[in-house]
């Protein structure tokens, strides 16, 4: 059984369109699958749209809520509502491929992996996106890999699948809502002993802009959530796994 978790925020315009993407993605390898779409609070349509998409095809979960929560709290939350063996998470824009999710399925079976990840550093991946995000995701692996250790090149990249029981274990623990919370789950999986195993990416960026809708005040806050995830990992022990 394999759960695929999409948060979406103010995505009306695309959200059915690439949720039917993402099932026939899906359902070319695997025949027990839900795409858990969340509807992260939006002020459009997308709640709507969503509705639409699960009341056409079974596969599809409605888990929207009204409150946005943060790109943290969706993922978070439909984690929460997944049933699966195997948990995945995408972003809902599709800049990432969603047919990359069946060679990562693949490699967990094959190499007993607790997590797979997505990673723009690997020799083998296809990029075409701006080049201060390149030069954003080069400073901030330095700074994870000082803070954390972690033995992966990349931990934002939107595309990841988690074994379900560990994926369930350490979610609920989560305290970040932003950005961060890839490697506040990440650092956490670490802790408890997880193997991990970095795939290629196909990665297109759709946005217009370079950061597309990520702000300063976004960019600053996944720094200081970075530091508070350290400090209290590290140095507070907060963390009960």
């Amino acid at each position: 059984m394999l759960s695929i978790v999409v948060p979406a925020y103010n995505e009306g315009e695309h959200i059915f369109d690439n949720l039917t993407v993402i099932d026939k993605a899906v359902s070319a390898f695997a025949s027990e699958y839900e795409i858990i779409a969340v509807n992260d609070g939006s002020t459009d349509n997308t709640g709507a749209e969503v509705a639409r998409a699960a009341a056409a095809n079974p596969h599809i979960k409605d888990c929207g809520y009204e409150k946005n929560r943060g790109k943290g709290g969706a993922v978070t939350w439909g984690i929460n509502n997944s049933r699966g063996d195997i948990v995945g998470f995408v972003d809902a824009d599709l800049d990432l491929n969603p047919g990359q999710f069946e060679g990562y399925v693949k490699e967990m079976l094959a190499t007993d992996a607790d997590i797979v990840i997505g990673s723009k550093m690997h020799k083998d991946s296809k990029l075409e996106y701006p080049f201060a995000r390149k030069v954003f995701s080069l400073c901030y692996y330095i700074m994870l890999k000082v803070l954390f250790g972690l033995k992966c090149h990349d931990t934002q990249t939107g595309i990841k699948i988690y074994r379900g029981d560990l994926i369930r274990k350490i979610a609920p623990l989560r305290k970040v809502d932003g950005f961060a919370f890839d490697i506040e789950l990440l650092a956490l999986a670490n802790k408890c002993g997880a193997k991990l195993v970095e795939m290629p990416v196909e990665l297109n960026f759709t946005r217009g802009q370079s950061f597309g809708r990520i702000k300063f005040k976004d960019v600053w806050k996944m720094f200081t959530d970075t530091w508070k995830i350290w400090w209290d990992l590290r140095i507070r022990k907060k963390y009960q796994i």
